[in-house]
């Protein structure tokens, strides 16, 4: 019986993209891939590398057994010295890590697996975009009650509210495309950030150290490098990160907060796949689970917020290492949670359903009420004061919520009474025309839905197969 405990992260909500970016085999490749590019760099720039030793460590770089490392950080305790020995071994040589540091290595790899792991991000919220853009089209002109405070207030569009969550992410996109552009490493500074051992590796030739960091970016693919550095870039820079992935699950968590809130009105639905239970107890449930699951994760990745920014600012002179140990947590999890959510709201916008009957009822019952600033204006125009207009209509629709609320009536009258009011001098033509008027206006919604689609459209057209991309089978 194994009394190992899972990431439930990384098993339960991540696709095998991100795991392999973040799993404890990945990094270790990684690593060695920038070791022997490093060595490679080394050679070319004059460091005598004999002949053999660069093929003998590429031949055994795919040889994990994170065991057998971990056993020797039992001994060690020092995680590096402990894979640089048994790479060394299964090699046969003992060429890596000339004139490096620890931090020359795992500072730079990390932020490796940080920049794919944004690349990948990157990816699946072009996805969702084009998802909400494509959902928000076929829902441009169905009217729908606007809610503020969550109480009814005006006419929408549902294409209107899916646009105006899609545009929130749309901004966290530009705003990580900005971190991608100019994401900086650490790159190969040394102990406290001279490269002092390079500089004494190449016998004095700072041009040579500088020349091999160059290299070593080319290698990494990042577009551009800290300058004044110490031990340790620093770790706003994981804060920048953490913030942009909570910026970029905002707009699709309050999407799914309010397809919640529809459900349980029955406007919508996110989908229920056939054989899906909704509770073990109550046979009729079809519950949200999906977009709670969405709501969960939001949750996470603000509490993996607040660890990278109890990191900020706290860096003690050239670097230490009391944050390794939650960086170790935050990073990984940060992205396995990011990557969960993305693919269930892609799941959700594909599965999503609309029940226009009841949204047409519901907008039907809230109407004569939405339609009360209309009618005070068409009352002054016809003569009444405008306070006076004000408090008949108050007056009527308090009368007339308390009546539905109660069972009074069974339908919203309140247009009827106004125009039995004489201090109105409304008729009831007056307020027929305002419910034809009323029913299809919602302002310019449409465009706006026309606006959003036409940005994400730019933006797919920029990343064709990203926008293509279908969800994986995820729990």
């Amino acid at each position: 019986m194994s009394d190992s405990i899972p990431n439930v992260l990384a098993e339960r909500y991540a696709t095998s993209a991100m795991r392999a970016l973040w799993s404890p085999e990945g990094k270790v490749r990684l690593e060695r891939d920038y070791w022997i590019a490093v060595l490679k760099g080394q050679r070319d720039l004059g460091i005598t590398v004999p002949d053999g030793v660069i093929k003998a460590y590429e031949k055994v770089k795919d040889q994990v057994n994170v065991a057998s490392i971990m056993e020797r950080e039992r001994v060690t305790r020092h995680d590096v010295k402990a894979r640089i020995e048994e790479f060394c071994d299964l090699a046969g040589h003992e060429h890596l890590h000339k004139g490096m540091t620890s931090r020359d290595l795992t500072e730079n790899v990390e932020q490796l697996q940080v920049f794919r792991a944004l690349l990948e991000v990157r990816s699946k919220c072009v996805a969702v975009l084009a998802g909400i853009s494509r959902r928000a089209a076929q829902t441009r002109d169905i009217p729908l009650t606007a809610r503020t405070h969550n109480v009814a207030a005006q006419v929408t569009t549902l294409g209107k509210r899916l646009a105006m969550f899609g545009e929130e992410l749309l901004v966290a996109f530009g705003d990580l495309q900005h971190l991608i552009a100019s994401y900086p490493a650490r790159g190969l500074k040394g102990a406290v950030g001279t490269r002092l051992d390079q500089i004494t590796l190449f016998n004095g030739d700072a041009k040579k150290a500088s020349e091999l960091e160059h290299r070593i970016l080319q290698h990494l693919g990042m577009p551009a490098a800290f300058n004044a550095v110490g031990q340790v870039y620093p770790r706003s820079l994981d804060l920048q990160v953490v913030a942009s992935l909570c910026q970029l699950a905002s707009g699709p968590s309050s999407f799914a907060r309010t397809l919640r809130l529809m459900a349980g009105q029955e406007l919508a639905s996110e989908g229920f796949a056939k054989g899906q239970v909704g509770s073990s107890a109550m046979p009729h449930k079809m519950n949200s689970r999906s977009c709670e699951r969405i709501n969960g994760l939001h949750v996470i990745l603000k509490g993996y917020l607040a660890m990278a920014a109890g990191l900020a600012g706290d860096q003690w002179n050239e670097g230490d290492v009391s944050c390794s140990v939650v960086r170790r947590v935050m990073l990984p999890d940060a992205f396995l949670a990011m990557d969960g959510l993305l693919e269930t709201l892609l799941t959700v916008l594909n599965q999503m359903e609309v029940f226009e009957a009841v949204v047409e009822q519901e907008l039907m019952r809230y109407l004569p009420f939405l339609l009360t600033t209309t009618v005070m204006m068409e009352a002054v125009k016809a003569g009444a004061g405008r306070e006076t207009a004000h408090e008949v209509i108050k007056e009527h629709a308090v009368q007339v919520a308390k009546d539905l609320r109660t069972g009074t009536v069974r339908e919203n009258d309140l247009l009827s009474r106004l125009v039995l009011d004489e201090r109105l001098t409304l008729t009831t033509e007056d307020m027929q025309r305002l419910v034809e008027a009323g029913k299809a206006n919602a302002g310019d919604a449409p465009q706006q839905v026309d606006a959003f689609c036409a940005s994400v459209a730019a933006i797919a057209k920029e990343y064709p197969q990203a926008a293509k991309y279908e969800p994986g089978v995820i729990l």
